[in-house]
């Protein structure tokens, strides 16, 4: 979890690899309503998040079903981690932390997204960091990242 930009992508997909589980986009569960919003420079309000966040959290109590699998998602807001966490168990969550002029200079280094630079702000302010899970900052290489995740979900079991 973490703002756009923080790297939950690169990051998401490297540690399903190495925990060998399926990895999903939370953004590829977005209704093409939401998309549309967003590429018009509009941030989403809850009322637009609430019925992604429930999809997500049926899909994550199906994965759990299995044998689990990674979701990279933005759960900027306690309310959202609790939705998501609503038809679960036990979730992990990681928290991608970077501060502000890092991960804005990623946004606008990156092409074909539908987030733009330019709302980051609004999820800066809207983000309510959690005082749980494992908190990771962006300032490493990927693969510190991925290591110290691993390292401490080792410690989780």
């Amino acid at each position: 979890m973490g703002v756009s930009g923080s790297g939950k992508t690169t990051i998401g997909e490297q540690l399903a690899k190495k925990l060998e589980l399926p990895y999903y986009d939370a953004d590829d569960f977005h209704p093409q309503t939401n998309i549309d919003k967003m590429k018009s420079g509009l941030p989403l309000n809850d009322n637009d998040r609430k019925p992604w966040l429930l999809t997500l959290a049926k899909e994550l109590s199906l994965w759990e079903q299995k044998k689990g699998a990674v979701l990279a998602c933005s759960a900027l807001k306690e309310t959202y981690r609790t939705l998501l966490m609503s038809q679960s168990k036990k979730i992990e969550w990681v928290y991608l932390s970077g501060t502000f002029n890092v991960i804005k200079s990623r946004l606008e280094s990156r092409a074909g997204h539908f987030m733009k630079s330019d709302l980051l702000q609004s999820q800066f302010d809207a983000l309510e960091v959690p005082n749980y899970g494992i908190h990771v900052t962006i300032d490493n290489t990927p693969l510190q990242i991925i290591n110290t995740i691993t390292e401490k979900l080792k410690h989780n079991e």
